[in-house]
């Protein structure tokens, strides 16, 4: 084994031994015991079960769960903050509950910082900075932030990194990892694969401690939305910005959060609510590219009365054909063509064709389509919709795309500024114009023409390969030289099914030779009446080992298994 696998496996003993601990004192002893990770830290289960648990088993689950991941640390906050986003793999209450995970950290001493600042910039600070602010204005999980000024005066916001995090990210999640194939392992009736779920969060994970990319996505929404004037977000400054740190226009503004709304007007709570909707749901229904997370600490409210979003690590992306699939399950639900939204289903997942086909399946579509018909789009609300059809999916173990569930998560936030802010405030009537131009555009002159366009140049290109694979094609059948690929799935499994049946069966020939071959030596034992013969004894001892062969062969079936996957 290599030196760096001999750290990592240290410090991932080390690091699972102190989960393991949070654990049993939250009253988790009965998970590390089901998922034998208690073997893996050399205990037995008398030990993991006479842990103390305290006060804290007698919270619900969801909350000791939450109450884990925050004494885990930033990885396992980041992680649930994620989980939280994702209810089509846990349940809601428990998505709720995870909403809850504190964001505000403990601070980080300046000189840790300023020795981030210093490495990221060699050059020296005083060559880029006029000055920067000791005390920092808020730490997260993963950064904190200072107030600085440019050498042109310019107030900016330095995002640094928390020193180390990323190496304790990389860890962390290297040990998720392990854990996710421990679970897999166990538990085969999830619905869906651990080991997947946790390769998504933590690409998502790594994604936000690159800086570079929150700064580009930035830019990319400033300029969607530069001719809005209701509508900012923060200016990167590039030439100070690096992977580490982030460097931003300073919003001089009020956070929502720190507002009380009965301060504020009714026309000034309507004009935040309107302008914030307007542009949460045109970044997801007509950019393709929205923030993912823009609940009331990320929003800043203007002097002017418009407002700027913060925080663009946490952002959505959603293709043209995800848009228009979205755009038919609307449709569909309308119309109430079940075998449309079946349609949906099978264009955005993995889902089995069998399921579908399902009586349950199509009842259950049923009921979804009566709860929100309706003639037209006026009060239809899109993000129930989505929660209510994720959640149909997920009682099938169907596994909704991610960029899908980020895409809940930003209507269902926004909704919660409007409630919070305003809870007169009709959200779906205020956006139905703009549900009901992407609905239309969808099935216009211009798109439909759009669509048979691209259809004939696809139909031209079929065409124009015809003749070379229809050549290539006879050249192989005239030479004999056709290739059969087959996929055999699961054949792991049969191996080792066979393999086992072969132990078994070989074991029991053997139990039954020795009892055929001992009763055989008893008997010519007695026939000759010899007493005391070696021949006699051995027929006893061949007896006796039939005997302990036969209770180790029946405890074997009688001993609990691991669960298939």
């Amino acid at each position: 084994m290599k030196i760096p696998s001999i750290k990592r496996t240290i410090t991932n003993t080390r690091r699972l031994a102190e989960i393991a601990g949070v654990l049993s004192r939250f009253g988790f002893q009965q998970l590390l015991q089901e998922a034998g990770i208690y073997r893996m830290l050399g205990k037995s289960k008398e030990e993991i079960h006479g842990a103390e648990s305290g006060t804290h088993s007698e919270l619900p689950n969801a909350v000791r769960v939450r109450k884990v991941l925050e004494e885990l640390g930033p990885s396992f906050i980041k992680l649930g903050q994620i989980l939280s986003t994702r209810p089509d793999l846990i349940p809601p209450e428990w998505a709720t509950e995870l909403k809850k995970l504190q964001t505000d950290c403990p601070r980080v001493p300046w000189s840790e910082i300023s020795s981030t600042l210093h490495n990221e910039f060699p050059g020296g600070l005083n060559l880029l900075f006029a000055s920067i602010d000791e005390i920092p204005l808020a730490a997260a999980s993963i950064a904190q932030v200072h107030a600085a000024r440019l050498l042109d005066g310019t107030s900016v916001v330095l995002k640094v990194l928390r020193p180390g995090v990323r190496q304790i990210l990389e860890e962390d999640m290297s040990l998720v990892g392990v854990l996710a194939k421990v679970v897999e392992q166990y538990f085969s009736n999830l619905g869906y694969s651990p080991t997947a779920v946790v390769k998504e969060f933590s690409r998502e994970i790594l994604k936000e401690i690159d800086l570079v990319i929150e700064g580009q996505s930035a830019d990319r929404m400033r300029h969607d939305f530069e001719d809005d004037p209701n509508v900012s977000f923060p200016k990167i400054y590039w030439e100070v910005t690096t992977r580490n740190v982030l460097t931003m226009e300073r919003v001089h503004g009020r956070v929502l959060s720190a507002i009380d709304p009965a301060t504020l007007s009714l026309a000034t709570r309507r004009k935040v609510v309107s302008i914030g909707t307007d542009a949460v749901f045109k970044q997801c229904l007509r950019f393709g590219f929205f923030h993912a997370d823009p609940h009331p600490g990320n929003i800043f409210l203007l002097e002017d009365g418009g407002i700027c979003l913060i925080d663009c690590g946490m952002v959505g992306q959603i293709d043209k054909g995800t848009t228009d699939q979205l755009i038919n399950l609307v449709n569909g639900v309308i119309r109430g063509d079940e075998n449309q939204l079946c349609r949906v289903v099978l264009a955005l997942t993995n889902v089995d064709p069998e399921v579908l086909d399902s009586r349950e399946f199509h009842l259950d579509l049923r009921h979804f389509i009566s709860h929100f018909q309706s003639e037209n789009l006026k009060h239809l609300d899109i993000a129930s919709l989505l929660s209510s059809f994720f959640s149909i999916l997920q009682n099938y173990h169907i596994q909704c795309p991610s960029d899908l569930m980020l895409l809940t998560k930003a209507l269902t936030t926004i909704e919660g500024v409007g409630e919070w802010l305003d809870p007169s405030f009709d959200i779906i009537s205020h956006v139905e114009p703009l549900i009901r131009e992407v609905v239309m555009n969808r099935y216009s002159f211009q798109a439909i023409r759009k669509r048979v366009l691209d259809l004939l140049q696809h139909s031209f290109e079929l065409m124009e390969m015809l003749p070379n694979d229809l050549q290539r094609f006879l050249e192989q059948a005239r030479h004999s030289r056709f290739t059969l690929n087959l996929e055999l799935k699961r054949i792991e499994d049969l191996s080792e099914r066979v393999m086992s049946a072969s132990r078994l069966m070989g074991m029991a020939m053997i139990i039954a030779a020795l009892i055929v071959g001992s009763s055989i030596l008893i008997l010519a034992d007695r026939i000759s009446k010899t007493p005391a013969s070696f021949i006699g004894h051995l027929g006893i001892i061949g007896l006796v080992l039939a005997t302990l062969f036969t209770g180790g062969f029946v405890i074997s079936f009688l001993l609990p298994k691991k669960k298939e996957k």
